[in-house]
């Protein structure tokens, strides 16, 4: 062995060691820094993860996009990971609601309650170290068996790769749970494992197989397929991976993401047109998620965070609520109707993702079924709200106008927004990072990431995907005061926010 393969395979390990060290402390400090409040941590994680990338840029240590640490490049990728977990759980909640099947409420494992850091008990302090061996184990493993390497981590790193992680994984169990059945526990723990790394390769397969008919990215089929395997198993008491999943899989994946899109912040800002599209996913985000509270709040006449959360989690696909939904940060309700929410408006992207295929080819929005769609929308989401506004606080009644609000408000916010970028003078391309980046849509996100609307794109979603969320501490405020008033918003604010958003918007796409 040579000079320069040793200095190789030592750099490989420091790799490991490195992104453990970023992405850990990381999400354990943002759980210190909002301890003791209702607020989620997601807004500290946001905030930590653009200064990390852009510090490092700006310190020499690194370039724009990080090519020098590839592992935060792989913990990036890891997106469709975390959603499966939680599209399991969607399947398990759709098929005992719309079946009326009665479970048993989950008591097998009773978490530790002794406090680690501040902010984290020791249950959940193993469930983020968990996750990130997870996530790690899965994605070197799926890339091994898929043969997808990339360039910045060769292919003969994988097998390493999988075993740190899967090894990691199953060592990773916090001995302080009160556990039923601690082999059985750890069993469940594997088959889970098992379980996404067949759901990712045949995803992949389908989508390739597919692709000559329609361009439906991978993470649509990995959903119909977990979802479907979700309701088939819905007396399935979940072992440590998902659990893990559910907790800390979408902030350890987002703090991946925030790190590379903080050390595109120079470099974005020098790109021609690209003012408009920051501007645009900032507004745009008050717009399209107040908005969606402030309809639900005036016509539905609900303004309780049980509501709200989940409702705008599913409708706008949103990847900070849905992380601080699953993670329980506003409640066990919400947590309990998130998945089931982020389900049901996958199905609608087969119209999604074929038009932006479509529209991709052309290289502009195709108009009429754009058009055509968010008329739809507009008339399912009334449809919701009237039907929300006779609930009167029966649970299966809520849950059934927020599956319809979900479905509804998605496609005008997809749809709608896109025909309403059209407008202006915005490029096709630019437009798709932008109607991403204002609604934080983890489908669209993951769609151009994988390349699905060209190489440009592909770089730049990561830095414009994250700087809406500098707009989370007015989201994650407003969710706080309500956790703090008994789960209810304040209503007028939100008006405000609303009202600045359209104001923003306008102003974004036709005087920038």
């Amino acid at each position: 062995m040579d000079i320069v393969e040793q200095v190789t395979h030592l750099q490989l390990l420091n790799q490991f060691w490195i992104i453990l060290l970023f992405l850990i402390p990381m999400v354990l400090i943002s759980r210190t820094v909002v301890a003791g409040t209702r607020y989620s941590p997601i807004l500290i994680i946001v905030i930590f993860g653009l200064t990390m990338g852009y510090v490092l840029v700006l310190s020499g240590v690194s370039s724009p996009g990080l090519p020098e640490f590839p592992f935060v490049d792989l913990m990036a990728n890891t997106t469709i990971i975390a959603l499966t977990a939680t599209f399991f759980v969607g399947g398990q909640e759709l098929r005992k609601i719309l079946g009326n099947k009665e479970v048993a409420e989950d008591d097998f494992v009773t978490p530790s309650d002794e406090e680690t850091m501040l902010g984290t008990s020791r249950t959940q302090f193993i469930f983020i170290i968990r996750s990130f061996f997870i996530l790690l184990g899965i994605e070197g493993l799926t890339r091994l068996i898929l043969n997808t390497s990339s360039e910045t981590m060769p292919a003969n790193f994988y097998p390493l790769i999988a075993y740190i992680g899967i090894i990691g994984a199953l060592i990773f169990i916090d001995n302080k749970a009160t556990i039923k059945n601690k082999r059985v526990y750890l069993r469940k723990g594997v088959i889970e494992i098992v379980s996404i790394v067949a759901v990712l390769i045949l995803s992949y397969h389908v989508s390739v197989w597919i692709s000559s008919l329609i361009s439906l990215p991978q993470i649509f089929f990995a959903m119909m397929i977990s979802a479907g395997v979700g309701a088939v198993f819905y007396k399935w008491t979940f072992g440590p991976t998902v659990r893990a999943l559910l907790f800390a899989g979408i902030p350890i994946v987002l703090a991946g993401n925030f790190m590379i899109g903080g050390s595109r912040i120079g470099e974005a800002f020098s790109i021609e047109g690209m003012n408009s599209v920051i501007v645009y996913g900032f507004f745009g985000q008050l717009f399209w998620m107040f908005g969606g509270i402030a309809l639900l709040m005036y016509f539905a006449r609900t303004a309780n965070a049980r509501n709200l959360a989940p409702g705008m989690a599913g409708s706008l696909s949103h990847s900070g609520l849905t992380g601080a939904c699953t993670a329980g940060d506003f409640g066990k309700i919400a947590a309990n109707r998130a998945p089931i929410m982020i389900n049901i408006p996958f199905f609608g992207h087969v119209f999604v993702f074929s038009i932006l295929a479509i529209s991709a080819d052309r290289a502009s929005l195709w108009i009429l079924p754009s058009a055509i769609l968010t008329v739809i929308g507009v008339g399912l989401t009334i449809w919701s709200l009237l039907n929300m506004r006779k609930a009167n606080g029966n649970d299966k009644k809520e849950v059934n106008a927020l599956i319809q609000f979900s479905f509804g408000w998605q496609i005008c916010a997809v749809f709608g927004g896109l025909v309403l970028i059209s407008l202006s003078d915005m490029s096709f391309g630019y437009s798709i990072m932008a109607q991403s980046s204002a609604i934080s849509h983890f489908g669209l996100f993951a769609a151009i990431q994988g390349g699905m609307f060209g190489a440009n794109p592909a770089l730049l979603i990561p830095f414009i995907f994250s700087m809406p969320f500098l707009v989370h501490p007015l989201v994650f405020y407003m969710f706080g005061k309500a956790m703090e008033n008994d789960g209810e918003m304040p209503v007028k604010p939100v008006y405000s926010l609303a009202i600045t958003g359209v104001i923003g918007v306008i102003g974004a796409l036709f005087f920038l």
